[in-house]
């Protein structure tokens, strides 16, 4: 029997209509998803039943975080880890195809990805990829041979997701420092068609406050993976941690696997160094290139700085008052606290 998603309504006309002059991506509207009411674009109604149902299976490994959390980085660390290392797949397979996107088809409108296809007329291969990244990830996934393990990666809070608790997969989660989860999100929404946000940072920062953004609201995200970080299939790691010692994260990510090979330090190194931010950057199996070359996202804008504490430069004194007040705020009913480290 199939389950019931969460219930939804509809975000007010008056500020559907302010936003889809900025949200250039949506052309339809968004909806608030749960007691929660999360924050997502229209083309949830049409498959939150999809989502919410999926059938996950016990040797799955599961990446979940709220968007810019370092997602990108631990997907390959992930896949590298439980692969033994094949750094041959991983230098000529794209990431997207080894650990996909579970629900970024819900950014994906009829309408623009209609401009997409337009847009790359004169090449069948990025027209096929227009097409492919707007199918819904859980008839993708699903589809995906029984015999490999598979890697799945979502922002999707845990009250969103089809059971994996109850499954037993392995599930890793990934927080960041809301200011610069902020500054690395708006970037993103200004590069990336699906978003094609058109405002300031003072604005986005504001939908960012409010709950208002994709995948918002932040803290309840966060809280929610939080209050489960002790359960035995549950991994969670703070991206500050991860880039202060790389080596660290491999050795307890590994543990977390089950991968019993002793790692050495040449291999760690050897690790270390791929997922360095300068090799990241330009490494085209993990930096989005064939979005890249579609026109869909700007060139070098989904992987940026990487790193901790890069928010600084685009918040105004004023605006740094108001997220250091934000913080302090919701943080005040958890014991949740952000590492910091001089990087």
């Amino acid at each position: 029997m199939a389950r019931q998603p969460p219930n939804y309504e509809l975000l007010s006309e008056e500020k559907t209509k302010e936003m889809l002059k900025l949200f250039k991506g949506e052309r339809t509207g968004f909806v608030l998803v749960g007691p929660k009411k999360y924050f997502f674009p229209f083309r949830y109604i049409e498959q939150a039943e999809g989502f919410y149902n999926f059938k996950a299976r016990s040797d799955d490994t599961w990446l979940l975080s709220h968007p810019r959390s370092g997602t990108t980085v631990m997907q390959e660390l992930i896949w590298l880890l439980a692969n033994d290392l094949n750094f041959d797949v991983a230098k000529k397979r794209l990431l997207t195809e080894r650990f996909p996107f579970f629900e970024f088809s819900l950014f994906n409108h009829p309408e623009v990805t209609q401009e997409f296809l337009l847009f790359n007329k004169d090449d069948t291969v990025k027209q096929q990829l227009c097409r492919e990244i707007a199918l819904p990830g859980y008839k993708v996934i699903a589809e995906m041979p029984s015999h490999t393990p598979r890697f799945i990666k979502s922002h999707f809070p845990f009250s969103m997701l089809p059971g994996l608790l109850d499954v037993g997969c392995k599930i890793v989660y990934i927080a960041r420092n809301p200011k610069d989860v902020v500054s690395s999100w708006y970037h993103l929404n200004r590069s990336i068609s699906t978003q094609g946000f058109l405002g300031d940072f003072s604005t986005f920062f504001e939908y960012f406050l409010n709950n208002l953004t994709p995948w918002s609201p932040y803290w309840e995200h966060l809280k929610e993976a939080w209050n489960l970080r002790n359960s035995k299939n549950i991994l969670f790691l703070f991206y500050e941690e991860v880039i202060h010692d790389f080596p660290k994260t491999i050795k307890k990510v590994a543990k977390f696997l089950g991968k019993t090979y002793t790692l050495s330090d040449e291999e760690i190194n050897k690790l270390t160094n791929h997922l360095n931010i300068q090799n990241f950057r330009n490494n085209p199996m993990v930096n989005y290139s064939e979005l890249k070359a579609c026109k869909i996202i700007k060139d070098n804008s989904f992987i940026r700085k990487g790193g901790n504490g890069n928010s600084e430069d685009i918040f105004t004194p004023e605006l740094n008052v108001k997220i250091e007040k934000w913080i302090e705020e919701n943080l005040k009913d958890t014991d949740l606290r952000f590492p910091s480290f001089n990087t």
